[in-house]
């Protein structure tokens, strides 16, 4: 127990917290894009992919999803925000001038993308799965949610924006998570970034796809 202790409370133990969690989170972000792509197959194809995830393994299927999911962005919340109070410890003065030369805009901007997307998660929760802000929810009826939410140009928009902060956290956190999981050799970089580019790319393409698909009449 102490051994474990001492490792969470070292950087590197908190770095591993983060990319363990983080292959939770991208795989779920991964999943959650693909599986509603049913939404160009119709009404009919979403709601039964919605009542399959309700219903696997007698309903219990989906609480574990959530359990896990949701222990994993408290984890992963957890590990981001101590990792940033010890940054600032270490440095309680700014530095005098300062200029970006080895960061990337999206390393810089992981923390404050990372509440813009806390803040999103609540608001499409409350929009898709309790209703709450979506006012034609329907429970049950996934396909019309959607639709009826992303009529709402605001709506659209406020979605489209946070995918693309998704695209930059998934882009610095997918290339992290395989560093930090040993893929830091000067061989691998290459790989490593190309890898998280293409996968922020696919997973933010097929979001975005959504709203514009409702703007635009493709889906109605």
């Amino acid at each position: 127990m102490s051994a474990a202790r001492t490792f969470l409370g070292s950087t590197i133990g908190k770095k591993v917290v983060m990319a363990s969690t983080g292959i939770v989170l991208f795989g779920f972000v991964l999943a959650h894009m693909a599986g509603n792509l049913q939404l160009y197959l119709g009404a009919d194809a979403l709601d039964r992919y919605a009542v399959f995830l309700r219903e696997f393994l007698h309903g219990g299927g989906l609480w574990i999803a959530r359990a896990v999911l949701l222990a994993c962005v408290v984890l992963h919340v957890w590990a981001a925000t101590s990792l940033t109070l010890a940054d600032r410890a270490a440095r309680p003065v700014g530095y005098r001038e300062w200029e970006a030369r080895e960061s990337t805009w999206a390393s810089r901007s992981m923390r404050w993308s990372g509440v813009v997307i806390l803040v999103f998660v609540v608001y499409h929760l409350l929009d898709m799965t309790f209703g709450v802000v979506n006012p034609g929810f329907e429970p049950g009826h996934v396909y019309r949610n959607v639709v009826a939410s992303f009529r709402s140009v605001p709506v659209s928009l406020f979605y489209i924006v946070a995918m693309l902060l998704l695209w930059s956290h998934l882009r610095h956190g997918v290339w992290s998570m395989l560093r930090t999981l040993g893929l830091s050799h000067p061989r691998y970089e290459e790989l490593a970034d190309r890898l998280a580019a293409v996968f922020a790319t696919v997973v933010v393409a097929g979001n975005i796809s959504f709203p514009l698909a409702v703007l635009f009449g493709v889906v109605a």
